[in-house]
C-alpha cells in the first residue's frame, strides 16, 4: 500500500467555526449522546461533540463516509460512523454507496480493501501508525517462498492481511466462512494464512489437512484458559463468547466461538444475563449501547493500532484528505480476485 499525503490547513476549525462546545453544538449532537450516554462519561462529551459536529458538516462538504470497526471507540463508533461492522462488511458496504471520500477507521489491511473493492473512490485513513500484528506477521514473498515448499497446494488466506498478501493467494476467507471455504476446494491439505489459532480452529473442524503460519493478533493472543475460569468462578453463570483468533485454551473455554459480527449476533440472538466478550475491549461498550440489559464484564485488552484512530485525526483526513490509500492495479485485480472467489463460495462477513 502506499500514501499520498496533503497538507492543506488546521484542523482546529472548520469553515470558520471554532471547535468549542456551545449550547448549539450541544444541542446539535444530544441525539448522539443519548446513545452512549452509557458508555461515555458525561464529563468527556464537551471534549468529543465539538469534533463530531465538526466532522459532520465536512462529510456533508466531501461527499464522505466515514466507516468504522467494531473495535472503535464508541464516541466514533456511535458518534461519526455512517457504517460500521467487520473489515470486509465495511468496504463491502462502502463500494455500494455513491460517496466520493471514504474515511476508513481501522487499520491498513482495512483501509486496503476498501480501496481494492472502490478504485474510483478516494480512500483515507486517520492515521499512518494503524497497523496490524496480524498483517504485518506475513508477506507477499512469504506466501511465494511457501508455495515453493509445498507445491500445488493451495493458499487460504483471512481477510485480515495486505492486499500483497491477498493477491498471493488462491482464495481468501473471513473468521466466520473459514472452514466453509478450506472445505470448498476438494483438496486434501491447504496452506492456510496467517493466523495460527484461526488455522487450529479450522482443523479441529475438519478433515483437511491445514499448513499453518505463525502469525497472531496481539490482542487475542493474551487471553489465556485460565482468565476465563477465573471469570466463570468470580461470575457465576457467565455466558463466555470468543473470537477464534484467541488460543485453543481459550476456545475450548467459550460457550460460543464466532466473528466479531457472529458475537454481536449471539448476544443479539440469547441475550445473556451476564457475558464476556473474548475480543478487543471497545466492542463490548459499542455492544452494550444496543443492550442496557445486558451485563459485560470487560477484559480490557486494547489494540494500539486500532486506538490510533481519534476524532481529531478523522477531521484532519476530511479537511486535508489525508492520508490517501493506493494499490498498485495489478496487484489490487489479483486481490480482488482472491476475494470474489471467497464470496462465490458462501458467507462473507465476518472478520
Amino acid at each position: 500500500m502506499s500514501i499520498t499525503k496533503r497538507d492543506s490547513g488546521s484542523s482546529t476549525a472548520t469553515d470558520g467555526v471554532p471547535l468549542e462546545y456551545t449550547p448549539a453544538v450541544a444541542a446539535a449532537t444530544a441525539d448522539v449522546y443519548e446513545r452512549v450516554r452509557a458508555v461515555v462519561p458525561e464529563v468527556e462529551w464537551p471534549v468529543h461533540a465539538p469534533y463530531i459536529d465538526a466532522i459532520e458538516r465536512w462529510k456533508r462538504r466531501r461527499g464522505a463516509v466515514v466507516l468504522a470497526h467494531n473495535y472503535q471507540t464508541p464516541e466514533i463508533f456511535h458518534g461519526v460512523a455512517d457504517l460500521s461492522g467487520d473489515s470486509l462488511a465495511l468496504a463491502q458496504q462502502a463500494a455500494e454507496t455513491d460517496a466520493e471520500v471514504i474515511v476508513m477507521c481501522g487499520v491498513h489491511f482495512m483501509a486496503e480493501t476498501a480501496k481494492m473493492l472502490s478504485p474510483e473512490k478516494t480512500v483515507l485513513i486517520p492515521d499512518l501508525e494503524a497497523g496490524c500484528s496480524l498483517a504485518a506477521s506475513i508477506s507477499g514473498a512469504d506466501v511465494r517462498r511457501l508455495r515453493e515448499r509445498h507445491p500445488g497446494v493451495p493458499v487460504v488466506t483471512y481477510v485480515n492481511t495486505s492486499v500483497e498478501v491477498k493477491a498471493e493467494s488462491d482464495i481468501c476467507c473471513t473468521s466466520s466462512n473459514a472452514v466453509e471455504v478450506v472445505e470448498s476446494l476438494g483438496v486434501d491439505r491447504v496452506i492456510f494464512l496467517p493466523d495460527e489459532f484461526l488455522g487450529r480452529y479450522v482443523a479441529d473442524n475438519t478433515d483437511v489437512e491445514v499448513i499453518l503460519w505463525q502469525g497472531h493478533c496481539e490482542v487475542h493472543e493474551r487471553f489465556t484458559g485460565d482468565e476465563l475460569r477465573d471469570y466463570r468462578k468470580t461470575y457465576p453463570g457467565i455466558q463466555i463468547f470468543a473470537h477464534p483468533e484467541c488460543p485453543p485454551d481459550v476456545l475450548s473455554e467459550a460457550d460460543y466461538v464466532g466473528s466479531t459480527a457472529g458475537l454481536i449476533r449471539h448476544v443479539d440472538a440469547t441475550r445473556p444475563e451476564r457475558v464476556v466478550l473474548v475480543t478487543e475491549c471497545s466492542m463490548s461498550d459499542n455492544v452494550a449501547v444496543a443492550h442496557p440489559d445486558v451485563e459485560f464484564i470487560r477484559p480490557c485488552n486494547l489494540c494500539p493500532h486500532m486506538k490510533q484512530i481519534t476524532l481529531p485525526k478523522i477531521l484532519t483526513a476530511l479537511e486535508r484528505l489525508q492520508h490517501e490509500v493506493t494499490i498498485d492495479p495489478d496487484v489490487a485485480v489479483r486481490g480482488r480476485r482472491a476475494v470474489e472467489r471467497m464470496l462465490e463460495v458462501g458467507r462473507g462477513a465476518g472478520g
